[in-house]
């Protein structure tokens, strides 16, 4: 039975944001390569109260041309309400997650090709 769900914690070991964009990338290539259909980031979001840079550039370079091959699209948990029927769509056992996922500003649900 193919893997539905990857979870992926960005900011363990408390990376530079560029260590932390490295293993984003090189996580989202691997599990894809793995048949996972979705990857849930663990990116946090920020000491400061208004959103962290790992969070800020995580999601900027989801959207970037360098992904397109990897990436088919992405929700942050603050959008889980209004994306919930489309990322459910491709993968049902992001239900099992939504307790997780749901109003969390510190992950993004990143749908893969």
């Amino acid at each position: 039975m193919p893997k539905k769900v990857a979870q992926v914690n960005l900011e363990y070991n408390m990376p530079t944001v560029e260590a932390a964009l490295q293993r984003m990338r090189n996580s989202l290539t691997t599990c894809k390569g793995q048949g996972y259909k979705v990857v849930i980031l663990i990116h946090g979001y920020g000491s400061t109260g208004v959103g962290g840079s790992i969070k800020a550039a995580v999601r900027r370079c989801l959207g970037e041309s360098s992904l397109m091959g990897v990436v088919r699209t992405y929700a942050g948990g603050e959008q889980w309400v209004d994306k919930k029927r489309e990322l459910l769509a491709v993968c049902k056992d992001l239900a099992k997650y939504e307790r997780r996922i749901a109003n969390n500003e510190g992950v993004t649900v990143v749908v893969l090709r």
